[in-house]
Formats: structure tokens, sequence, C-alpha cells
């Protein structure tokens, strides 16, 4: 399950996309939009993507996730439009035979999921809107 979305995650599908009986470890990371970046508070994000490039980008992950770092089964989600604090915003899921295998591919999915992947977010304060990036 490799997907760009403006619709809610189902976390439960994300979940179903990474079973196998290989697997001894699963991992999943969701991640929402808090009330406070940099400071201040938000108050709600839009994410635009260029939605073609993140999507193979994505798929490039998930493939590089299974032949270098240990992963079974890969999941990504990522949402775009309008969110609310709370919003889940990405989830990762990854099935590997042992936990370690699991969490070492999670993260480092997660990290250059941020890096990579062209997707952009706005952040809406009581004073105000900005773009900002998470990579490094």
């Amino acid at each position: 399950m490799i997907a760009v979305q403006s619709e809610p995650i189902d976390v439960d599908a994300v979940l179903a996309a990474v079973q196998s009986s290989a697997a001894g470890g699963v991992v999943l990371f969701l991640g929402r939009v808090r009330d406070s970046s940099r400071g201040r508070a938000v108050q709600k994000l839009d994410y635009q993507a260029y939605g073609g490039m993140a999507l193979a980008e994505l798929r490039t992950l998930r493939d590089q996730a299974v032949a270098e770092h240990g992963a079974g089964r890969v999941a990504l989600v990522h949402r775009t439009g309008r969110l609310a604090v709370g919003d889940i915003a990405v989830a990762i899921a990854v099935s590997a035979p042992h936990r370690a295998q699991a969490f070492a591919a999670c993260q480092w999915l997660i990290d250059a999921l941020k890096e990579r992947v062209p997707i952009w977010k706005k952040e809406w304060y009581a004073d105000g809107e900005e773009w900002v990036s998470d990579r490094p």
C-alpha cells in the first residue's frame, strides 16, 4: 500500500497491508498534527504534494527498505490538503522477520520520506501562516 491521498488514513488498512505469516515483528508509525511547532500554537496544517513524483519516490523508498533494511512488507500513506490538530498526516507500517529489522526499517523510512519525498507543509497560526521544511 503506497498512497498520497486527501482522505483520512485508514490505519487498519495500513496494518492489513503488511500482514504476513513470515513477520515476527510489525511496527506502525503515525505522524499526527500537533498543536505547537517552533514555539508557536498551530491551528491547522496544509499539505501539498507533487503527486506522481511523490508516489514514485514512496515506491523507491519501499523497495529500498526491503532490499537494504530487512523489511518484509511496507505500507506508506501520506495525506494532503487541510488537516486539523490531531489528524494523522502520515502512516508507515513495516513487517519483518524480526522486530529489530521492523523498527530499523520504519525509522529509516520516516527519515527518508521527510528528506526525499516532494511533500510540503504550511502551518497556520493565530497570527498568520508559514511554509515550513522538515528537511535537514
